[in-house]
């Protein structure tokens, strides 16, 4: 259980802002209490997360890095996170294991 920062939580309701303009056939191949980020530095992968993953430090520093790199204007139209997709999907296992 993490501790939920304010500014956090400012940073998610503009994620969540960001990834409600994603379009409607795309929103609908994503489960409740799921989000989609594209995942790459060169080729972007889509990945869909639980919602839990958002209170993970480790996924927050993700999160700042994108934040840094693009704002909250992603390329893709959703949120793009900066890394290789090997470490990503490192990190994500990891989360899974709890």
């Amino acid at each position: 259980m993490g501790v939920h920062l304010p500014s956090m939580a400012l940073k998610e309701k503009q994620i969540f802002k960001l990834h409600s303009q994603v379009t409607r056939n795309q929103m609908s191949s994503i489960p409740k209490g799921h989000f989609a980020v594209y995942v790459g530095e060169t080729e972007r992968k889509r990945f869909i997360l639980p919602l839990s993953f958002l209170n993970h430090p480790s996924f927050q520093e993700l999160l700042s890095s994108a934040e840094e790199e693009f704002g909250f204007t992603h390329p893709m139209g959703g949120l793009t996170i900066p890394c290789k997709e090997s470490t990503f999907v490192d990190l994500t296992s990891r989360l899974t294991i709890h």
